[in-house]
């Protein structure tokens, strides 16, 4: 009976340790799942604050930018091509056409639409403007210019003198060399159906 006594204890340690070792193994797992995420937080800490270390302290702001470039504008004024413009800019011929951009400068801010009536469909002799045509909106004569698709020209060149059209621009220019504002065409249609809509590298506006 004491063998048997011991026996029946040694076949029951087995069972006993295997009892002992699989709570072991669940409370390591449960601490590993604890650990991992304080881990992973630990690191998002430390990235944030290495990125708030790596940001400029005196980040460049819209009003620097203006400022520079306001400098460099000075700066070019000063040369013997900035006088001459200054000197265009105030003379009759300039003075026209900067009433001209100025007049339909609100259309140009809030990209709004333009009726135009088309007057010519070439430009001015000695133009390097690529593709545009001569237009009359609101009693004032521009240039309006195109940076078509292959698949957009036969549009734009089945346009007639007198047509009028539906433009939209982001920008109006001007320099010396020409005696009308030259607005850059981003959207055009003709009755109601569109014949131009530029498409900008890389997704842009």
């Amino acid at each position: 009976m004491k063998n048997k006594r011991y026996a029946f204890n040694g076949s029951d340690l087995p069972g006993d340790s295997f009892m002992l070792i699989k709570p072991i193994k669940i409370m390591k797992k449960v601490i590993y799942a604890l650990i991992l995420p304080l881990v992973v937080i630990s690191g998002i800490v430390f990235a944030k604050r290495d990125i708030k270390n790596d940001t400029p302290k005196k980040p460049i702001t819209k009003s620097s930018c203006t400022a520079q470039w306001g400098d460099e504008r000075k700066a070019w004024e000063a040369t013997p091509e900035g006088i001459k413009f200054k000197e265009w800019e105030a003379s009759p011929a300039g003075q026209k056409v900067l009433s001209g951009a100025k007049k339909i400068r609100p259309h140009i801010s809030d990209s709004t639409n333009m009726e135009a009536v088309i007057t010519s469909l070439s430009l001015p002799p000695g133009s390097r403007l690529g593709f545009g045509m001569m237009v009359r909106i609101d009693g004032e004569d521009y240039i309006v210019t195109f940076q078509p698709e292959k698949s957009q020209l036969e549009q734009l060149q089945s346009l007639k003198v007198d047509d009028k059209i539906i433009i939209k621009s982001h920008a109006v220019s001007y320099a010396p060399k020409y005696s009308y504002p030259i607005v850059a065409c981003v959207y055009a249609e003709k009755e109601g159906k569109m014949i131009y809509k530029r498409i900008f590298p890389n997704g842009g506006c």
